[in-house]
């Protein structure tokens, strides 16, 4: 079996996408002779890029930071890198005449692994609260969906696009509607002369709903200040706008934050 150096295959492939006939009317003309495996190349990077799309879709439509253009480019880099392995025989002939055996699922390992970084990117700290990471997973789901388009195997791409989709809408909408505790990050500071002690603190707190955790004090002569930082949690959203109408309204508040955990 004669074996071509990758330069030669790539000339000859590149020669074969077209075939000259002579023809007295027209002088010459091109005839287009695709490869099968063109085409189905082109057919893996067109299911990742719809797949992509439509998860970052989601995530743009709720201002997320890594969003429809993110998604839709980790979809296609993966399964381009898939596309690697899958067609060795195009640019590692030594692979295509049985003499090395290149494993793909190597490639799938450094893709998730890297895809990490990217992940960790979109995860920051707001205050006390830490967001991101649903996009985060979001970001390493579309990888893993690329790698299966990468490969052609479609029917498990499908299912893991509608659950990743149903997972990030459906199940937003479910979170909401199920009655749970809420949870939030609550900043208060006084005038130096006008604070409330902890035990008032509690008190007026516990009158409106709300239990407090982790309770921490910072003060300072210079700023004639003190502030209170806390998570409190009470039964549902209504205590906390119950509670901010009645800080707005203090006169001894000086300044008041309260940010609800979540993502």
């Amino acid at each position: 079996m004669e074996v071509r150096s990758p330069a030669s295959r790539d000339e000859a492939a590149f020669q074969s996408l077209f075939t000259i006939h002579d023809s007295r009317s027209w002088g010459f003309c091109y005839t287009p002779r695709v490869d099968k495996e063109y085409v189905e190349i082109v057919e893996h990077l067109l299911v990742a890029l719809a797949a992509g799309g439509l998860i970052g879709f989601e995530r743009s439509y709720h201002g997320r930071p890594a969003g429809f253009r993110t998604h839709t480019l980790v979809c296609v880099a993966s399964t381009a890198l898939m596309l690697v392995t899958m067609y060795q025989s195009h640019w590692y002939p030594e692979a295509f005449a049985g003499r090395v055996a290149l494993d793909p699922t190597r490639m799938a390992q450094g893709i998730m692994t890297g895809i990490g970084f990217l992940g960790a990117g979109v995860i920051f700290k707001e205050g006390l609260t830490v967001r991101g990471l649903t996009t985060a997973a979001s970001i390493w789901i579309t990888a893993a969906i690329g790698i299966l388009a990468g490969i052609g195997f479609y029917f498990p791409l499908i299912l893991a696009v509608f659950i990743t989709l149903g997972t990030l809408s459906l199940f937003r909408w479910i979170e909401s509607r199920v009655p749970g505790d809420l949870y939030a990050h609550l900043m208060l500071r006084f005038a130096g002369d006008q604070a409330m002690n902890e035990e008032e603190l509690r008190r007026f707190l516990g009158d409106h709903g709300f239990s407090v955790a982790n309770l921490s004090y910072a003060g300072g002569s210079a700023s004639n200040s003190v502030e209170y930082q806390m998570v409190i949690r009470a039964r549902s959203g209504k205590e906390a706008r119950r509670l901010a109408e009645s800080l707005v309204k203090s006169t001894v508040v000086r300044e008041f934050r309260i940010t609800p955990t979540g993502d």
